[in-house]
């Protein structure tokens, strides 16, 4: 790689690949959060109630509750104890997200997701310097802080300002202060702090890092031996500490991103033109040789065929 000229990111999946095929995940999470977003608001805009509600609590053609666990448990934080139909529908989500990966909610169906998306697109393309980045904990903080704020004033909290509920309003209900709140996402992401929303202050995100932390989705370095250093997965993953474990690992080191902060987004797929990453579960043993296992072993396999 270091004898070739650098492509841009992305650039040699696309060529190997195809487009389509290099963006492949990243179409499928713009249809899955198209779809999800849909389903909400075509009642209020057409009057087909298919679901009833928001991504804070739903019901669904009138028999399936859905309810976030963090409403759920801002609520009870604030003395104010969920009828039965709350509770089933916050076990069913918490149960899916423990199970599929609490941070697939970030990637896959946040509506704020393609927001802070744009955001880092425009950072990069008018070369911005990263910026302020709070300490990865800070996060975790804020959750602290919300579910503090909800106890101490009776209230859940964050639906006052969560920019979710906020972009759902202002669908609904047209040009309003609610679409200040998802503006000031936007600008945060693309002048303060580079991918900052998302990574290091959303408390959505902070409480589905910790709930998914055993969860069976996960990616796989599993082609690791062919990885050839061009970083483009570096490049585009929002979480990108959580990559080097498994790449850089060796024959008898796991080759699954295991850090409950990985999104589960498939952009490392995706612009990968060598196809080192995949899809796969927690209980993936396939073996997974290190670039440099492959390294001593190339030598021997010369010399067994000289």
């Amino acid at each position: 790689m270091s004898a070739k000229t650098k492509l841009p990111i992305g650039q040699e999946a696309i060529e190997k690949k195809g487009w389509i095929g290099a963006h492949k995940y990243l179409l499928l999470r713009r249809i899955s959060q198209a779809i999800f977003l849909l389903l909400f608001l075509i009642g209020p805009w057409f009057g087909l109630w298919i679901v009833k509600g928001n991504l804070a609590g739903s019901l669904t053609l009138d028999v399936l509750p859905l309810t976030d666990p963090l409403v759920l448990l801002q609520g009870i934080v604030a003395r104010h104890w969920p009828e039965m139909t709350a509770i089933i529908g916050a076990l069913i989500v918490g149960v899916a997200y423990a199970l599929i990966g609490g941070r697939v909610y970030c990637s896959w169906v946040c509506p704020i997701n393609p927001v802070t998306d744009g955001a880092h697109w425009l950072h990069e393309k008018l070369g911005l310097q990263k910026g302020w980045q709070p300490k990865k904990n800070t996060r975790y903080w804020v959750l602290g802080m919300v579910l503090i704020v909800s106890a101490l004033t009776g209230t859940i909290a964050w639906e006052f300002v969560n920019p979710i509920t906020m972009l759902h309003r202002g669908l609904i209900f047209g040009i309003g202060f609610a679409w200040s709140f998802v503006i000031a996402v936007f600008l945060f992401d693309l002048f303060v702090s580079r991918r900052g929303w998302c990574g290091h202050l959303c408390p959505v995100g902070a409480f589905y890092d910790l709930l998914g932390t055993k969860s069976i989705l996960r990616v796989s370095a599993r082609n690791r031996a062919a990885c050839d250093d061009c970083m483009d997965c570096f490049a585009v993953c929002p979480e990108m500490h959580v990559i080097t474990p498994a790449l850089r690992g060796k024959g008898d080191e796991t080759p699954l991103i295991l850090s409950p902060d990985c999104t589960n987004c498939g952009r490392c797929i995706d612009v990968c033109s060598v196809d080192v990453f995949r899809f796969t579960h927690r209980f993936d043993q396939s073996p997974a040789p290190g670039r440099d296992d492959a390294a001593t072993q190339s030598p021997a396999r010369d010399a067994r065929a000289a």
